[in-house]
């Protein structure tokens, strides 16, 4: 019995140990993600999140000035500036790329015959010559700068004053209330059935919907699309709300029958004994007992359409008028997508709401997904 439990105590802290390692695992990019929203855009692109509370050191280059730019002082002519901005500080200085940090602050190199650059501590530099200047284009300094840490609301302000993300906003919930509530109502009715109902065919219906589970959603876009046109839905909420029905379908019935099994059989016999009718059983006896499921379900099915980008683009459209969230927020990171600052923050912004219906219902998440298949025939 002493080994039993050392086994089993042993497999908890190994369980426990797993479930920490996942959370963790989520919880550090998660992080990450929070910290990178806050940083300034050039930090961004020349350090990591981890390295965001520490200086950080950049490398650029800025050219002198040029002939025009040159002063008369004695029998030298002398261009002179500033190779640093803001609250920069010099760390190394080159001429060179193949050598960017090659001399270090107040050091004095010769770049040309008699060419004289004096790069300071400070940042200032002084180009002397004891002829005039011959150049359109000003000479190359090489910079290893160090910026202490900075982190701005400024990229929150942008994302939250984007024209369109209010109406965006707006859209987004007109698309996920209903696209949520529609498959579970249709998926309750049909996983009753398939659970407790008995029929020709229902085996092969059973195994039809497990099927449907693994096509992948984009190979029926484009044909869903030109069947909505030929019936004349068209683009438009109705044939948004359809869309992600069908797409949700599978996945709600599949999870809600598999639940609908494990419940007690007693208590359905004893019903229709008394004499209830199916529909009876379902309002008053099945949907009651079935909330966990039908919450989880709620959570995956409000979380996806929330974050949809593909679905709304083909069956809403892309006008201003159209647009989601996904839609606007994806407009503002540019064509090219490099503006990591305002992935970052959207990332944020966006989770916020699913953020609320996950911990409003998270209880019910675990207990309506293993009951199925803990219980389930």
């Amino acid at each position: 019995m002493d080994g039993m439990a050392g086994q089993k105590s042993t497999l908890v802290w190994v369980v426990n140990i797993c479930a920490f390692l996942l959370v963790l695992l989520w919880t550090i990019p998660t992080l990450g993600l929070f910290v990178s929203s806050f940083r300034d855009r050039d930090q961004i692109a020349n350090s990591g999140w981890w390295q965001s509370f520490s200086a950080a050191e950049q490398t650029g280059f800025v050219r002198t000035g040029t002939d025009d730019d040159a002063v008369q002082e004695g029998g030298l002519y002398v261009i002179e500036g500033n190779v640093t901005e803001g609250d920069q500080t010099l760390v190394a200085w080159g001429t060179g790329a193949r050598d960017p940090a090659r001399f270090q602050p107040g050091d004095t190199t010769e770049i040309e015959d008699g060419w004289q650059l004096t790069v300071n501590a400070d940042g200032s530099y002084r180009l002397t010559s004891p002829e005039p200047f011959e150049m359109r284009r000003g000479e190359r300094i090489f910079t290893t700068t160090e910026v202490p840490p900075k982190f701005t609301t400024g990229n929150y302000q942008r994302v939250l004053t984007a024209e369109g993300l209010g109406r965006a906003f707006m859209n987004t919930l007109t698309v996920t209330i209903p696209a949520t509530v529609i498959p579970i109502l249709i998926a309750a009715f049909a996983a009753y059935a398939l659970a407790w109902m008995e029929f020709p065919g229902r085996a092969i219906l059973t195994a039809a919907v497990v099927g449907l589970l693994v096509v992948p959603l984009q190979v029926s876009l484009i044909p869903l699309l030109r069947l909505h046109n030929e019936i004349g839905i068209g683009k438009g909420y109705l044939g948004i709300w359809l869309a992600h029905t069908g797409f949700g379908l599978p996945l709600a019935v599949y999870l809600l029958r598999n639940y609908m099994v494990g419940l007690p059989r007693e208590v359905i016999e004893s019903a229709r004994v008394d004499g209830a009718t199916e529909f009876q059983i379902f309002r008053r006896i099945i949907l009651p007992l079935s909330f966990p499921a039908l919450a989880s379900f709620a959570i995956f099915q409000f979380l996806w359409v929330w974050n949809d980008l593909l679905v709304a683009t083909v069956f809403l459209g892309n006008t201003r008028e159209q647009l989601v969230m996904t839609g606007v927020l994806r407009e503002l990171m540019g064509s090219k997508g490099g503006e990591w600052e305002i992935l970052a923050t959207s990332a944020f912004i966006s989770i916020a709401v699913p953020l609320i219906v996950f911990f409003a219902m998270q209880k019910y998440l675990v207990r309506g997904l293993l009951a199925g298949s803990v219980k389930g025939g």
